[in-house]
């Protein structure tokens, strides 16, 4: 009996091993091909005050694919001196394992640094650049595509849309440290130029950077205070247009109080400032451009100065991000022809413009030729 009963435990034992070895190997013979393919979209963006339509563009996405795809956060509005804390902003995206493309809109100074240092560790990072504050040959050498509004041909293009309008005078609004980059200086130079040809005079106006002392309200005051005195000395059939963001409201404002010009935003698009001057409700009607540009239409009228303000019918900061998150989806699930597919980004911009494919150009840089990369959008003007 004392026999039996040791056989019958010897083999209970017995069995419990096995079956606990058997336990201990499922581990590292079984692995979870959704971990492997799994991925996450990074975005960077302003924040309201600096750049309200991309960062609310940036929760759309968030909104639309929810957090187990899209991760965001936002560049401080001082970006120009706080570059450190940009950099941190965009490693700190990149240090998720599973974000695997980053859109970055605007791509403001500090950009390429940022890019940098997470190429150090995540070499296969995708990187989507909106509207750069950098060097063009410096952040396409970076990043892996650029988007930017073609600010050059903008030079030609708002003086040619400013003199429909009626204007005798363009009054460009800009500072130093905008000037510094190479479009904007571009553009300067194209309005400069068209100005002269079509016998329209040029005035050139210095604002406080945004990102200075003064920060956002000192601009805006500026603007509140010096608009009306440009129309006393000029008369009405002046344009204004002015480089920063933060500028647009209190314009486009003192535009259509003044009888004024205003052929286009910094960043063309019918909810750029144009809400918030003019009182529009955006509430249940965001990224509804057609819906704004007939209230815009509207309210101009009000105004008594239809036909003399205008911009583009597409939010092209909204667009690149869209197309940005769009583009990334598709490469990172194999769709892509590599990491720059021309033909996909094409078709990702036209759908994110509601079908309204833009007149594309490619960037060509004095010293290193065509930016192969570095696309430059142009879309036609609606007047209202």
């Amino acid at each position: 009996m004392k026999k039996l009963l040791c056989l019958i435990l010897a083999l209970v034992v017995a069995m419990t091993m096995f079956a606990c070895g058997r336990g201990q190997e499922t581990p590292d013979t079984t692995e979870d091909p959704a971990a492997e393919e799994g991925y996450k979209i990074g975005i960077i963006t302003g924040t309201v005050s600096q750049g309200e339509e991309e960062y609310q563009a940036a929760q759309e996405a968030l909104a639309t694919y929810g957090p187990e795809k899209i991760v965001t956060t936002t560049y401080p509005d001082n970006f120009s001196t706080e570059t450190e804390a940009t950099i941190a902003q965009v490693v700190g995206l990149a240090s998720d394992p599973l974000v695997k493309a980053i859109v970055f809109v605007q791509a403001v100074p500090g950009a390429s640094a940022a890019i940098d240092k997470v190429r150090e560790t995540r070499p296969d990072m995708l990187f989507i650049a909106g509207v750069p504050g950098e060097d063009p040959a410096v952040i396409a050498s970076k990043a892996d595509i650029v988007l930017q509004p073609d600010e050059i041909a903008e030079g030609r293009e708002m003086v040619l849309q400013a003199e429909k309008q009626g204007a005798k005078t363009f009054v460009h609004i800009s500072f130093a440290r905008h000037l510094s980059y190479a479009t904007i200086a571009a553009r300067r130079d194209g309005l400069m130029a068209t100005c002269e040809e079509l016998g329209i005079e040029y005035v050139e106006a210095t604002a406080p950077d945004p990102t200075g002392d003064a920060g956002v309200p000192g601009a805006q005051q500026w603007i509140i205070e010096n608009v009306p005195k440009y129309v006393a000395e000029y008369g009405k059939d002046t344009a204004f247009f002015s480089t920063n963001c933060s500028m647009q409201e209190p314009l486009i404002r003192a535009v259509a109080e003044e009888g004024a010009i205003y052929p286009q935003p910094c960043c063309p698009s019918p909810f750029h400032g144009f809400p918030a001057a003019l009182g529009i409700e955006v509430t249940g009607h965001e990224g509804d451009c057609d819906y704004m540009l007939e209230q815009i239409t509207q309210k101009v009228a009000e105004y008594g100065n239809t036909g003399r303000m205008s911009t583009w019918p597409v939010q092209v900061n909204k667009t690149m991000i869209e197309a940005g998150v769009a583009y990334a989806i598709e490469y990172c699930e194999g769709r892509t022809n590599g990491k720059v597919d021309d033909e996909v980004f094409l078709k990702c911009l036209t759908d994110a413009a509601d079908g309204n494919a833009p007149t594309v150009s490619k960037y060509n840089d004095a010293a290193t030729g065509e930016l192969s990369n570095y696309w430059m959008l142009l879309w036609p003007y609606y007047t209202f």
